[in-house]
């Protein structure tokens, strides 16, 4: 019993893997419809934009950073999208590059003043935030649309009432699996990769565990800082593209509210917030149960939809202190003291 919880605790990943197991058993026990492979793709696809940013903000947090500013780039994304294919006549994929470009320079903007002038980033992502937000209310006032409305009817279905063009990224299917669920997978493999099989990964890592000594060894560590910062937010001008697409409405205040969403996923992925520790496969897991967890409690335990930010607080408050107790031997001396 004893080696059995050493192993699951030294190894987080296998903690939540057996978490999601926990949860498809018991809503699936609870209620047989909460096992229907369409539904559990619609709730993956319902918080997708969280998942996609989610796996971002942890280059951005093993850095030793924070950024709590992409949903307002998600809202400022899919703004810019709908005034320049609706009012200013352009192709929508010209408007999609225009806000992926706005996006990144958001991002630029927030990472040279937390590297280059050394402001804490928590000042200058929530800074960010409201100046981001801002911007994207602004932009909707270039609109003849109501800013409450939101901007709809983009291109995207053909006569037989297929979904194509802009609108299949966000409705479409690839062999009966969403799209967006295909374009999250790739981004999963593509973050493993970066993080995990580059040079860059390894630099975000010692980043993490001490700038200085990185500085020292010859890495760039302001420009390599910064660059986490752009990463991030060309995710979320990603999530905001694919959510308006989805939706068929461009708003700018869309993704409103996905800030402590996103970093409850990182967290409960075993980042660590001072840096240098985590994983893409611990925050695609984390973000998974948090999604299960939003989609089974109401399906199966009639839990109000308004009141799931309890339950999934009271998780990542059990699971955290779990760890943190298992960490510093609390479970290993009380095991041994009664010889377990």
């Amino acid at each position: 019993m004893k080696n059995m919880l050493k192993k699951v605790f030294k190894h987080w990943e296998l903690f939540l893997i057996i978490f999601l197991i926990l949860e498809f058993v018991i809503f699936g026990a609870a209620n047989p419809k909460f096992l229907r492979p369409k539904s559990i793709m619609n709730s993956i696809v319902n918080y997708i934009s969280v998942c996609i940013i989610s796996l971002f903000v942890t280059l951005v947090m093993i850095t030793g950073g924070i950024d709590i500013q992409a949903p307002s780039i998600i809202g400022l994304t899919s703004i810019i999208i709908g005034v320049l294919w609706s009012d200013a006549g352009m192709n929508i994929w010209v408007a999609v590059a225009i806000a992926f470009i706005a996006a990144a320079l958001c991002g630029a903007l927030s990472g040279f003043f937390i590297a280059y002038c050394g402001v804490q980033p928590m000042v200058v992502t929530l800074g960010g935030s409201f100046l981001y937000s801002g911007l994207a209310l602004l932009v909707s006032g270039f609109s003849a649309t109501p800013a409450y409305k939101g901007i709809s009817g983009f291109p995207g279905k053909n006569e037989a009432g297929e979904f194509v063009s802009f609108r299949f990224l966000g409705k479409g299917t690839l062999f009966g699996v969403p799209m967006q669920i295909v374009i999250y997978i790739g981004l999963i493999l593509l973050c493993i990769w970066i993080l995990h099989k580059t040079k860059y990964g390894e630099k975000l890592y010692l980043i993490g565990v001490n700038q200085q000594a990185a500085e020292y060894s010859g890495i760039n560590t302001r420009a390599t800082i910064m660059s986490t910062y752009v990463l991030s937010a060309v995710s979320a001008a990603l999530a905001g593209m694919l959510l308006t697409a989805n939706v068929n409405s461009a708003k700018y205040n869309l993704g409103s509210g996905y800030t402590l969403a996103i970093i409850t996923a990182i967290v409960l992925g075993g980042t660590l917030n001072t840096g240098g520790k985590g994983s893409i496969l611990g925050t695609v897991l984390a973000s998974l149960i948090i999604c299960i967890l939003r989609y089974g409690l109401p399906l199966c335990f009639d839990v109000d939809t308004q009141n799931l930010d309890l339950p999934v607080g009271i998780v990542l408050v059990l699971v955290v202190l779990g760890r943190e107790i298992a960490g510093q031997g609390i479970l290993q001396k009380w095991f041994k003291k009664k010889k377990v």
